[in-house]
Parts: structure tokens; C-alpha cells; sequence
């Protein structure tokens, strides 16, 4: 997850916000197809209503994230691909910088549980001295927004995986 050996990407577990882990009765390609392709975030993903990149490793991902704070109110937000393997992980990361000291790693885990069914899982690491402080701020929120992506995605994976069934 960060590299323990740079104490401003020290991992505390009290600094990991996680969302319920949701079994989709669709298979995990189905899944891993939805989750990059950022163009159609705007279409299910309650969170994060935009997204850009080409997910290659250590591209930007620009994003547009809707705040849990202020209601009808979007952020920019900018993060880099820090681990991509097809159909069980997908992650970017914010790195340390002294004008923003806040590092962090978002991890979306997606594990088989059998032929056309898969779990779902993401976390927010909030990393180095300032992690327990984020988390204190932004975990709550984080935590809402993880859930309700989590069911989101859930919910899109199985009707397109039902709708290219009823097509067969």
C-alpha cells in the first residue's frame, strides 16, 4: 500500500476509511469494464460525477467529486495511477507535497467469487503524520460516498450484466 521506508507516507490502520464490501451478481470483467470507463462515470457513479485519464501507471486522474459537505457542490480533484491489474485492482494515489501535505491512496479491489459473481471493495488511505487528522476530518463523508459508489456500481454491473444476458 505506501512506502513505509518515507515517514510522510507512514500507513496508520486508524487512517483507512472502507466501504462495505458488496457481492455483484455479475462477473468481475463486468466490473473491471465499468470501472475504467471514466467517460460514463456521470452516468452511475454518485461520487465521482467525472473522470479522465488513460489509466496507465502513473497518469493523472482528474476527477470531479461531489462534496458530502456542501450540498449541490463539486470539487476538482487530481490523482495519479499507482497500480492497474485487469479485473482486481484499480488504484490512484496522492502524493506527498509540501504545499499539500495530505498523501493519500484509494485502492478499488475487486475479487472473483465465481463465474458471474464478484465482491467489491474500496479503501482511502490517509497517509504520514497528517493521516489521522484527515481522517478525523474527511472519514466520515468518505465513508458515505465509498458506500453509495460501492451500491452504485453494484447496481450498474448487474443490469448491464443482465442486459447483455437477455441479448444472447
Amino acid at each position: 500500500m505506501a512506502d513505509t521506508e518515507d515517514p510522510r507516507l507512514r500507513l496508520d490502520p486508524d487512517s483507512i476509511v472502507r466501504s462495505e464490501v458488496v457481492s455483484i451478481n455479475a462477473p468481475a470483467s463486468v466490473v473491471w469494464e465499468i470501472l475504467t470507463d471514466l467517460p460514463r462515470y456521470g452516468e452511475w457513479n454518485p461520487f465521482c460525477v467525472a473522470a479522465e485519464s488513460t489509466l496507465e501507471m502513473g497518469a493523472p486522474v482528474n476527477m470531479t467529486l461531489k462534496s458530502y459537505i456542501e450540498k449541490d457542490v463539486t470539487f476538482p480533484n487530481c490523482e495519479f495511477v499507482c497500480a492497474f491489474e485487469p479485473e482486481k485492482l484499480l488504484s490512484w494515489a496522492l502524493p506527498h507535497d509540501d504545499a499539500w501535505p495530505y498523501p493519500a491512496r484509494r485502492d478499488q479491489i475487486i475479487e472473483t467469487t465465481g463465474p458471474e459473481s464478484c465482491t467489491y471493495l474500496s479503501t482511502d488511505a490517509f497517509l504520514g503524520d497528517n493521516g489521522i487528522h484527515v481522517m478525523r476530518f474527511a472519514g466520515p463523508w468518505v465513508k458515505i460516498a465509498f458506500d453509495e459508489t460501492a451500491l452504485a456500481l453494484k447496481a450498474r454491473a448487474e443490469a448491464f450484466h443482465n442486459e447483455r444476458k437477455n441479448k444472447a
